[in-house]
C-alpha cells in the first residue's frame, strides 16, 4: 500500500494524455494525490480524474492555477469561486477527495497520517530582489516580459484580487489545520510550494511571485508534516527544509520531459 503523487499532467498535450491513460497503481490499495494543473478545460479535468478515480482506491485532488483559468475555448465559462466550486462538486461525484472535504487518513505503512489537500493561492510576496510591493514586483515582470497567464485568465470573482482570494483561503485553511489533534502527523498537499526555497532555481526569478505565499513558510513544522507535496514549477526534485522533505511531483510539458535521459516513470512515492 503506497501513497503516490503526480501533478501538472496538462492532458491537452497528446503525449501527456497518453501518459495519463497509461497510469496504473502498483497495488490495488494505492492512494494517488493529484496536485493540480490536470488541464485547462473543465471537461479535460473531469475526463482525467474519472479515469484515475477508477484505478486507484483513493484519489485526492487540489487545484492548480490552470484548472482555475476561464479559457475562451472552454464551454464552462464560470469564473473564480464559482469555477472552483463547480470542479469540487463534480469531483465529489467521482468519489475524489477535495480541499473542501474532511481530510482523509492514510492507514498504510508509516501511518496513520492525515492527508491534507490545500487550496492556497499566491499573494505576490515571493517578490523579485529589490522590490517591496506587489505593484513593484509586477512592474518588474512586465518590463522583463515574464508575466504569468493567470493575470489574464485566472479571475478571482467575487474577491477583488487574486491575493485577496489567497488571504481568504489562508484563513480558511489555517482554521481547518489548527483543528487537527496536536499529535497528528500530516502530509500537506498544495499545488504551489509552501516555502520559497524551491523557486530559487527558476530560470526567470520574476515568475516566483505567482508561486506561493510567505504566509505558509512554517506550515511544514507547525502542522507536523511528514512530507510536503507540490507541483507548479515543473522541476521535479526533493529538497529538505527543517528536516521535512518537500517533494515536487510534476510531469510538465512534453518539451520539458521528452529530452530527459529517462522517460517519466509515473507518480512519485511519498509514503512509506
Amino acid at each position: 500500500m503506497s501513497l503516490v503523487a503526480i501533478s501538472d499532467l496538462h492532458v491537452r498535450h497528446a503525449d501527456n494524455r497518453a501518459f495519463t491513460e497509461a497510469l496504473r497503481p502498483a497495488s490495488d490499495d494505492d492512494w494517488l494525490l493529484v496536485v493540480g494543473d490536470v488541464a485547462e478545460t473543465a471537461d479535460d479535468v473531469l475526463w482525467a480524474m474519472e479515469l484515475l478515480s477508477e484505478r486507484f482506491t483513493t484519489v485526492v485532488w487540489t487545484p492548480g492555477n490552470h484548472e482555475l483559468w476561464t479559457a475562451p475555448h472552454d464551454p464552462v465559462q464560470l469564473r473564480g469561486e464559482a469555477r472552483y466550486q463547480y470542479l469540487v462538486e463534480s469531483l465529489r461525484g467521482l468519489g475524489v477527495h477535495t480541499p473542501e472535504d474532511p481530510y482523509p487518513v492514510w492507514p498504510g505503512p508509516d501511518g496513520p497520517v492525515v492527508v491534507a489537500p490545500l487550496f492556497v493561492l499566491y499573494d505576490y510576496t515571493f517578490r523579485p530582489e529589490g522590490t517591496r510591493t506587489k505593484e513593484e514586483a509586477l512592474a518588474v515582470a512586465h518590463t522583463s516580459g515574464i508575466v504569468c497567464t493567470d493575470e489574464y485568465l485566472l479571475h478571482p470573482d467575487p474577491h477583488p484580487s487574486r491575493d485577496a482570494w489567497c488571504r481568504a483561503r489562508l484563513e480558511y485553511t489555517r482554521e481547518r489545520l489548527d483543528a487537527l489533534p496536536a499529535d497528528t502527523p500530516t502530509v500537506l498537499v498544495n499545488h504551489f510550494p509552501l516555502v520559497r526555497e524551491p523557486t530559487r532555481v527558476l530560470r526567470y526569478p520574476e515568475f516566483a511571485q505567482w508561486c506561493g505565499t510567505e504566509a505558509t513558510a512554517d506550515w511544514h513544522t507547525r502542522y507536523r508534516a511528514r512530507a510536503v507535496v507540490y507541483g507548479h514549477l515543473h522541476i521535479p526534485r526533493t529538497i529538505t527544509v527543517d528536516g521535512v522533505p518537500h517533494i515536487e511531483v510534476s510531469l510538465g510539458y512534453p518539451r520539458e520531459w521528452a529530452p530527459r535521459p529517462k522517460p517519466p516513470e509515473g507518480p512519485r512515492l511519498i509514503l512509506p
